[in-house]
């Protein structure tokens, strides 16, 4: 028999069996009976897990803070370096040998305190001779006096000429001419002397000395024996956009503008208030040049230092949550809010950042509880259960 009459064969009984089943059963719910799928291929705990699924939902466990309103402060913030108020090189007037540096360096100076003593040798001896030259002239004017005073009497006697009493008045007032000269020089070299010892002008730290003991130093150098930066108080100088003018301006109006600095890397800040706004606005940056002015008594704030300024312009009300409440999406920025423990999502208007905190424009009201944390398994209107609730927020999630 040839191998197409098998194959033919085997398919006409295939197809009268199948007729067969058919017939006997008649429905397929009769074939599924006996071939039932839940019990082949798992049905019975897919049927079960949907049953569960239509029954309930996923409870989320998250951390919620409460909105709370506060009076929170409008600030312009800005990059700024620390000035001094008052700078002095300490420099020589004379050309002279340096005999005595009474200072250590970067040590804090008062006003008036000894910082350089140069050798007064030499002026000293000019002193003594113009002392001595002031006391010749003085015997020599005391001198003509009397013999004014003689000629005088003796003119009004008859006893003598008009040409010895005019004589003797030139002389004299030749005399008075010469100490008041010799008082002149006398007084140049005492003010000479004074600049062989130097002292501090004004009170701050001093840098290293350039120079030291043994060396000569000129009027004319260029470069300083050491130089004095007042440090308390200190000027902190930055810039802000020309748009926030006016409110600085208002604010200094009013009162004071405070001013926060803080160096990187410092938890400390320094504080003070504004001292004056320029005159003036960049036309090429549209910048406006600010100095505050910064008691610094602890000294903080170090000349040349870079700092992050903080100057408050104003104390508005706001409604304030935590920042990790707001999300952002493409619609804007968002909160979770709770409600009888389901989690609704409402769009808000964030006013400004507090640092860990952010001002609410509008969009939430004071006491709404909001979502800190577990945003990311949260959907809109998705039952929560409160987890760990931040410390210091009374939370209420009920009605």
């Amino acid at each position: 028999m040839s191998k197409g009459k098998v194959f033919l064969r085997l398919v006409v009984v295939l197809g009268i069996a199948g007729g067969a089943i058919a017939a006997a059963f008649g429905k397929t719910d009769e074939l599924a009976k006996w071939f039932p799928p839940a019990k082949w291929f798992g049905g019975e705990k897919a049927a079960a897990q949907g049953a569960a699924g239509r029954t309930g939902q996923r409870t989320i466990a998250v951390e919620v803070a409460k909105a709370t309103r506060q009076q929170t402060p409008v600030k312009v913030e800005a990059l700024g370096t620390v000035t001094t108020m008052a700078s002095v090189a300490v420099k020589t007037r004379l050309d002279n040998e340096i005999v005595g540096i009474h200072f250590a360096d970067g040590a804090f100076v008062k006003q008036g305190d000894l910082l350089v003593t140069l050798d007064s040798r030499a002026i000293e001896a000019q002193i003594a001779q113009a002392e001595g030259t002031l006391a010749r002239d003085q015997a020599q004017l005391d001198g003509a006096e009397r013999d004014l005073r003689r000629t005088t009497d003796l003119l009004g006697k008859g006893a003598g000429p008009q040409l010895n009493v005019e004589n003797s008045k030139t002389q004299a007032e030749t005399f008075g001419a010469a100490v008041k000269a010799d008082l002149a020089a006398l007084q140049n070299l005492k003010v000479q002397l004074s600049y062989c010892t130097i002292h501090a002008p004004i009170s701050g730290r001093i840098s290293q000395a350039a120079v030291k003991v043994g060396n000569f130093v000129r009027s004319a150098d260029t470069v300083p024996i050491a130089t004095i930066n007042q440090i308390a108080p200190i000027y902190v100088t930055f810039a802000v956009p020309q748009g926030s003018l006016p409110d600085l301006r208002e604010a200094l109006a009013e009162g004071d503008a405070p001013v926060d600095a803080t160096i990187p890397g410092e938890e400390q800040r320094a504080r003070g208030n504004v001292a004056m706004i320029e005159n003036t606005v960049d036309p090429t940056t549209g910048m406006v040049t600010v100095r505050a002015m910064m008691p610094n008594n602890d000294e903080l704030l170090w000349p040349g230092a870079l700092v992050s300024v903080a100057a408050t312009v104003r104390i508005e009300d706001d409604v304030v949550v935590p920042s990790d409440a707001v999300q952002v999406s493409q619609q804007g920025a968002f909160v979770y809010v709770v409600r009888d423990n389901v989690a609704k999502v409402r769009h808000v208007t964030v006013a400004r950042a507090l640092g860990d905190d952010t001002a609410i424009a509008s969009g939430l009201e004071d006491g709404d509880v909001v979502v800190t944390d577990g945003h990311l398994q949260l959907s809109n209107g998705a039952r929560i259960a409160i987890h760990e609730p931040k410390a210091g927020a009374a939370v209420q999630t009920g009605g």
